[in-house]
């Protein structure tokens, strides 16, 4: 794995993923549907940073779009691979793929905040920003969630218990005193035939506020509309969802 990237999202933990955490790539779909049409873009290429196991890939595929999905997690693209058939996917760093005109790119489920590549910071994700920018057509979309402090609650931690007939996973999150940094320590184990498998994983996020998001993505050009989320249950004050498009 180049410049230091580190294994996320292993065979057990992307299986549980995709078939229990789908709800944001879910919710997202009708979103990012829906500001395309009133774009007048009712085909083109939509790139997925971040695709995880192609829900939102397939969503959009069915309804007439290209998509280029792209993930650091091998498990994940072979899931998406299967999940999305239409859909072309591409195995790399959200940070230095080329991306190609297209008409909207997403990146759902705070795969902004994520250092499984460690080169992810502010300085960074700006240039993403620029990046997506100039691949987009005029009028075409960015959307994007960015976990930002308080996520959790600042010094806090939380302890989950989720319990699956074919699977338990354990999850302790924690969020640093100053708001900056969210840890998730997962234990899983997932029955395999008659036994069970255990699989270990150490998830860090880097926590930006709102409005410095916000600041970034209209200094290289985009009209930035602030959602309160993509579902219902995923109203949350801390976890801002962003819509931003390319002025024509």
């Amino acid at each position: 794995m180049r410049h230091g990237q580190r294994t996320a999202y292993a065979q057990d933990l992307a299986y549980v993923h995709h078939e229990s955490f789908g709800m944001p790539a879910q919710g997202a779909g009708p979103i990012v549907l829906g500001g395309l049409r009133r774009a007048g873009f009712r085909k083109g290429l939509i790139v997925d940073l971040g695709c995880g196991s192609g829900i939102l890939a397939r969503k959009l595929t069915e309804s007439g779009y290209d998509v280029l999905g792209v993930d650091l997690s091998s498990e994940m693209i072979r899931l998406a691979a299967r999940t999305a058939p239409l859909a072309t996917f591409k195995r790399a760093s959200l940070l230095d793929v080329e991306l190609p005109p297209c008409v909207a790119v997403t990146a759902i489920g705070e795969c902004f905040n994520y250092v499984f590549d460690p080169r992810n910071t502010l300085a960074t994700l700006s240039r993403v920003f620029r990046r997506v920018y100039s691949a987009l057509q005029p009028g075409g979309l960015l959307l994007c969630d960015v976990a930002g402090p308080g996520r959790l609650g600042q010094g806090q931690v939380r302890q989950s218990l989720y319990d699956n007939k074919d699977w338990t996973m354990y999850v302790r999150t924690e969020e640093n005193r100053t708001g900056t940094r969210l840890t998730r320590d997962i234990l899983l184990f997932r029955r395999v035939g008659s036994r069970y498998r255990r699989s270990d994983e150490h998830h860090a996020l880097k926590l930006y506020p709102p409005e410095l998001i916000a600041s970034r993505l209209e200094s290289v050009g985009f009209r930035v509309r602030r959602l309160r989320g993509y579902v219902p249950t995923h109203l949350r004050a801390l976890w801002p969802v962003f819509l931003a498009q390319k002025p024509r």
